[in-house]
């Protein structure tokens, strides 16, 4: 006699609406299900359209616009002080120049702050690539205001185009890996998360690149080097509205199936769709509310609270690992290895380059090694090469070849940040949250990195005057110290779908979601609430009535 089980099937019926109902199954078709169900996914050129995309036209200009300003630095001063004279008959001193310098650096920041805090309702109201595209409007207004600043002698338009790219990369920042992960099958969501730090690295390389003397480093050319992030922009915004937009955000929160089987189609090859779909309605009834969840219900859910601490200290971690910090030192560090003043510019670019290496070997290792591996190692590697760089500096004076040591930490901070924190961090925000809490988890986790990011800046200065070589320690102790909360705290989450993950930190007084079977007469289907523990009894089920 066959075993027979209650297998859950989808019913698409004629006006568009998902509908359940429970079968007998006999055990080699359950078992062939499972099978197909576990077979992963292959890599679609689809798939890998949109992710390089999204990244090119959106996070690769987060890391053009934190290198752009560096080599025309002295060209923008001296536009800011030629303005000061034609319009009050003196120019700036010191201190006032270096104020409107330090404004147009860190107004980026700030600006990314603002988007960062407009991500929920953008992503509630446009959907993910519906966000992506029209954020692109922000890219177009900013590259126009810096473009054609010198010509209208306004600096007022470099630091307000600055702010205005600013508040893109915010939304950006957070919006792509969002997007990403949730096009993702569950195997390749981390290959595809790590695309958008990648093209991050790829921008600052750019920047180092096109900065370069020869190129546009030029006094004449400081506008159009500002003004280039048009040019990705308008590429991404002719072709990206071609692609669907999120399957999951189309059928959890806008009841769209047929949208949402097209999307599928569009994204997967030789897969079951229909499986993808049970699962996505897996998640949809395990969720208290479809509606999206605010930042404050966010704070306040208890049920979600370690997910929420993790959030918390990967981001902040990822800020106060020192990495900005590495870059107000590069200069000094390759200086005192005896590298030439003309040629630090291009041991500069080298670092750049080093950047792409290890986000490529971050891409082509988290599917092999998993999530915390990358993140766990990046920060140790990070943490041990700023104890490093202290050691070298402090020794340097009476031992000369340390000062060969300073460049190999610079490239191991580099290389360890590139490999895991630099994209792990905004991947794992997406994996530990559902539908309904993402957007707020998002919304807390980029606020918290623009926050830190600029705090490191403002505070660095005045801990390398009061510390000196000593400061680098202070960020030594924040990776040794993020590395080991995510060891201990947060769960592998590779090949995992979003309900399993939420699982994993469902509280002990849980409700296990698979029991024994009490009576063989009697099917209990338990319901999952608010976010990932279980409800006992919430749906009851006589076997006798479905099983012959």
């Amino acid at each position: 006699m066959k075993d027979s089980y209650m297998a859950e099937e989808v019913l698409i019926t004629p006006p568009g609406k998902i509908t359940s109902f429970l079968r007998p199954m006999d055990s080699s078709k359950l078992k062939a299900i499972e099978e197909m169900n576990e077979s992963p996914t292959h890599l679609t050129s689809s798939l890998l359209a949109v992710a390089f995309l999204t990244s090119f036209g959106s996070s690769m200009l987060y890391g053009y616009n934190l290198a752009v300003v560096n080599s025309p630095a002295v060209y923008i001063k001296d536009f800011y002080n030629r303005t000061s004279v034609s319009r009050n008959g003196t120019g700036l001193d010191g201190e006032a120049l270096t104020l409107m310098y330090s404004l147009t650096v860190s107004v980026f920041a700030i600006g990314g702050l603002l988007g960062s805090l407009m991500v929920g309702m953008l992503v509630t109201r446009f959907g993910r690539k519906g966000t992506v595209v029209n954020s692109t409007v922000l890219v177009f207004i900013a590259g126009s205001l810096m473009g054609f600043s010198r010509i209208c002698g306004s600096p007022e338009m470099v630091i307000f185009g600055r702010f205005v790219t600013g508040i893109h990369s915010g939304i950006s920042l957070s919006v792509v890996p969002m997007y990403l992960g949730e096009i993702a099958p569950k195997n390749l969501r981390g290959f595809l998360g790590l695309v958008p730090s990648l093209f991050i690295c790829a921008g600052v390389f750019s920047a180092q690149i096109l900065g370069l003397h020869e190129i546009l480093g030029k006094e004449d050319h400081w506008p159009l080097f500002l003004s280039l992030v048009v040019i990705p922009t308008f590429i991404q915004l002719m072709l990206l509205p071609w692609f669907p937009e999120s399957p999951r955000y189309l059928l959890i929160e806008k009841h769209n199936v047929h949208a949402t089987i097209i999307a599928l189609k569009w994204y997967r090859a030789k897969c079951n769709i229909q499986s993808e779909i049970e699962e996505m309605q897996e998640e949809q009834r395990s969720l208290s509310s479809v509606e999206t969840v605010s930042v404050w219900r966010l704070i306040l859910d208890p049920l979600v609270r370690w997910q929420l601490l993790s959030v918390v200290v990967i981001n902040i971690g990822m800020q106060l690992s020192g990495i900005d910090a590495l870059w107000f030192y590069t200069n000094d560090i390759f200086k005192n290895a005896g590298i030439p003043d003309p040629e630090i510019q291009y041991t500069t670019v080298g670092t750049g380059a080093i950047e792409i290496i290890a986000g490529l070997i971050g891409c082509f290792t988290i599917e092999k090694l998993g999530r915390r591996p990358l993140i766990i190692g990046g920060f140790l590697v990070m943490g041990f090469c700023c104890a490093g760089i202290t050691l070298s500096l402090v020794l340097q004076v009476h031992l000369p070849f340390m000062r060969y040591v300073s460049v190999g930490c610079v490239i191991g901070i580099i290389a360890g940040f590139c490999i895991g924190p630099a994209g792990v961090p905004f991947l794992i925000t997406a994996e530990l949250f559902k539908q309904s809490h993402r957007p707020a988890a998002y919304t807390v986790g980029g606020s918290l990195n623009w926050i830190s990011n600029f705090t490191v800046g403002f505070v660095f200065p005045f801990l390398q005057m009061s510390a000196g070589s000593y400061c680098y320690l202070v960020f030594c102790c924040v990776c040794l110290a993020v590395a080991a909360f995510v060891f201990f705290v947060i769960p592998e989450t590779k090949n995992k779908t979003f309900v399993e993950i939420s699982q994993m930190f469902a509280s002990k007084e849980a409700v296990p979601e698979t029991q024994c079977l009490g009576h063989l007469d009697q099917l209990k289907l338990r319901k999952m609430n608010g976010y990932g523990t279980l409800e006992n009894g919430s749906l009851e089920f006589d076997s006798s009535s479905s099983v012959p």
